[in-house]
């Protein structure tokens, strides 16, 4: 006789606190159209027949039977159908956990997944058809029942997928890190500070601060200008405006207090690295 011992370790998912809200079906019938709009939790659709459109804030993503897609919370979408083909779907909305999805980069994460199956792929849409059978039915048990299928669900997708799955707390933070750097990336030339920055994220100044830092490297103030540096270096080399119109136009309060900072940064004087950089300097 042999035996083999297996020791499971508790992962990330069985330390995260959701709640499956509601499972329900969808079929276009020419009847409702849906509108932009938001929710507080997760939701993932499977396709079961049709074809059609989500509008997932700036991108449009064609479905069709067996595709999947995932939506973290707070996202703007809807879903449109074609009119030839209506579109029936399965979604379930999910509370306390998002998604991270890997094809994107860490400082400007990508806020929906978008998956396509085979037929024979159809554990997805088995496990999701008894959740909605369950909630129907409702009999006694029928919550642990549907929980317990999520987790699975929830495993396979992370396995297949490649996915990490978080709280929706953490989530948040680092989506609205990601506001922050994007907000600095296109106004880094005005008057920003920290309570800016919060106002823009809705999250307390400090703890901003310390969640950016681990989100992106640095600190905001740090970033912003590292940003406004980089910006003036392009203009130096690329520009006739005199140092005082680049100091004014990335952000700094002063030309003085712009040259302290670049040759800190930098180790050469703004004046020293256009000379170094000019590009119709001789030999």
């Amino acid at each position: 006789m042999s035996n083999e011992y297996i020791s499971l370790e508790s992962k990330n998912l069985s330390r995260l606190h959701f709640d499956l809200r509601y499972v329900s079906m969808h079929k276009y019938e020419g009847d409702w159209q849906s509108q932009p709009h938001t929710h507080h939790f997760t939701e993932l659709f499977y396709v079961i027949d049709g074809k059609g459109v989500f509008h997932i804030e700036d991108s449009l993503i064609p479905v069709k039977a067996h595709d999947l897609v995932i939506i973290n919370p707070h996202i703007e979408h809807t879903e449109r159908t074609k009119t030839r083909s209506p579109m029936e779907y399965i979604v379930f909305g999910v509370d306390g956990l998002a998604f991270s999805f890997h094809d994107a980069p860490e400082e400007a994460p990508k806020n929906y997944g978008y998956y396509s199956y085979s037929s024979s792929q159809n554990h997805v849409v088995d496990f999701v058809q008894i959740m909605l059978k369950e909630f129907h039915d409702k009999q006694p048990g029928f919550e642990i029942l549907c929980m317990s299928l999520l987790q699975v669900l929830l495993v396979y997708l992370a396995r297949e997928q490649q996915l990490s799955i978080m709280s929706d707390s953490t989530f948040r933070i680092s989506r609205e890190c990601a506001l922050a750097k994007r907000y600095i990336d296109a106004n880094y030339a005005q008057n920003i500070n920290l309570d800016t920055l919060a106002e823009i994220t809705h999250i307390n100044k400090y703890y901003l601060a310390h969640t950016f830092t681990d989100c992106i490297g640095k600190s905001p103030i740090s970033y912003l200008t590292d940003t406004r540096l980089k910006a003036s270096m392009e203009l130096l080399i690329n520009t006739n405006l005199s140092i005082a119109q680049i100091a004014s136009c990335t952000g700094f309060s002063s030309q003085s207090y712009f040259s302290q900072i670049f040759k800190k940064v930098v180790g050469k004087t703004p004046q020293q690295y256009r000379k170094t950089n000019d590009k119709n300097a001789g030999p």
